[in-house]
């Protein structure tokens, strides 16, 4: 069975301690993304991460506050494009960080974006957003 492993971030605008948060979301025809991405040779899950959400979203790497002791990992099994429709198993690897500016350049990858607000519990996407989301909000202590 093939392995890949993608890694991203779950971004917030503002700070901890802001009331009211809101996270970033990345647009596709028919669901939502986080800034994500396949690792390359030689990176770290982290470095992959970065890269890819800087990529994705145009949000400078050096304006990003990493939450150091937050990690999401999740292990699911896919069909894959990539692979002839095969099952693959996917391992999923996502960081929080935190920005300032939540102005948003998108690639072609995506249609689009938004920033949803954080009131949680929420209800996107059963099998990779809403569990990390569930993850976070343990972590906020929200």
């Amino acid at each position: 069975m093939q392995q890949v492993k993608s890694c991203g971030f779950i971004l917030f605008s503002g700070n901890r301690a802001d009331p009211q948060k809101s996270f970033l979301l990345m647009k596709h025809p028919d669901r939502y993304d986080l800034p994500k991405g396949h690792i390359e040779a030689g990176e770290s899950d982290l470095e992959c991460a970065l890269r890819e959400m800087n990529e994705e979203t145009g949000i400078p790497i050096s304006t990003v506050k990493i939450e150091p002791d937050f990690q999401y990992r999740s292990i699911y099994y896919p069909k894959y494009a990539r692979y002839d429709n095969e099952t693959i198993e996917k391992t999923l690897i996502i960081f929080l960080g935190w920005v300032d500016s939540p102005t948003v350049t998108t690639s072609t990858e995506h249609l689009g974006y938004e920033w949803i607000d954080w009131h949680p519990p929420h209800q996107i996407q059963a099998q990779t957003i809403d569990p990390l989301l569930a993850q976070v909000q343990a972590y906020l202590g929200d």
